[in-house]
């Protein structure tokens, strides 16, 4: 599949303090990506040299098949949440958002359309006409999540996009996220792990300014070929068991994990392994497809 954005080699030293170190990724046409990694990792760095905004020391960044960002060639098709964002205090957010949407190379009806869209996108329909500092810091964040998301941009960069939202509204923005992806490529950086396992279907782990794992989040969480069984007793006596359907099992206290070929998946391997514990009489507590992204970002950390 063609890479809407590839970086490599990518390097930034802000005096001492290196920022990315040999950054490469790669992201697919029209995936919903999680960009993974502890503050300092270089996450915030990368996004500004992805979008021309910060100047890279050596490496390259590929936009959209495209070279480097171009504000000439890119206009309108790359946006970006940075992850602090102060807007205009005075404006009221349907004006800002339409000015945005101009900006983005919409006429003027396009862009009232497009303002109407995304407020309601992101539930703040009946804020249109309040000036920004009026709202609520949450209400902030989601206006400008609203300005990344105008018009059509073909690559969309978010930098901790549920940060300050509520629980319904994350779920909320989930839900645009989701309706996003395919028709546009969007990258999305964020701490909260378990939100970005529901969200994305892509990874990228970064670590002291690299990329220490990447792929898609079935391969990285191992859903397509890892199943994990928890037992209400302890699992060691039921290893030789499971391993006798010729799958590999690891055991640790009350959980076996059971890794089978990538082509078997997890279906087919709790078709073997669940009727075989179930005889031994085993008491199966709960059963998971692959680790959870926290895990795999551990795993990944400790490799």
């Amino acid at each position: 599949m063609r890479a809407a954005l590839s970086v490599a080699g990518l390097r930034r030293r802000f005096g001492s303090t290196v920022a990315l170190d040999g950054l490469d990724f790669t992201v697919p046409t029209g995936a919903l990506c999680g960009l993974v990694g502890p503050n300092g990792a270089g996450k915030s760095t990368a996004f500004g040299i992805i979008a021309g905004l910060v100047q890279a020391d050596a490496g390259t960044v590929d936009v959209l098949g495209e070279g480097a960002f171009d504000p000439r060639r890119h206009a309108g098709r790359v946006s970006i949440l940075p992850q602090d964002c102060a807007l205009p205090a005075d404006l009221p957010v349907g004006a800002l958002l339409t000015w945005y949407g101009r900006l983005q190379g919409l006429g003027p009806a396009a862009a009232r359309r497009a303002v109407a869209q995304v407020l309601d996108d992101v539930a703040l329909s009946d804020r249109a006409d309040q000036r920004i500092k009026q709202l609520s810091h949450g209400m902030r964040r989601r206006v400008a999540v609203a300005q990344a998301l105008l018009g059509n941009p073909e690559l969309v960069l978010l930098d901790e996009p549920t940060s300050g939202l509520d629980p319904d509204l994350v779920v909320r923005m989930r839900s645009v996220l989701q309706r996003r992806a395919g028709d546009a490529t969007l990258v999305v950086s964020s701490h909260v792990l378990a939100e970005l396992e529901a969200t994305c279907d892509h990874v990228i782990f970064m670590e002291a300014g690299r990329a220490v794992a990447q792929g898609p989040m079935s391969e990285i969480t191992g859903r397509a070929q890892q199943v994990v069984i928890s037992l209400c007793q302890p699992a060691a006596p039921f290893a030789a068991a499971v391993e006798a359907t010729g799958l590999v099992v690891g055991v640790d206290g009350l959980t076996l994990t059971v890794q089978g070929p990538a082509e078997l998946g997890s279906a087919g391997i709790n078709a073997r392994v669940l009727p075989v514990l179930l005889e031994a009489g085993a008491g199966v507590e709960s059963v998971s497809a692959g680790l959870s992204l926290e895990a795999s970002w551990m795993a990944a950390r400790r490799s």
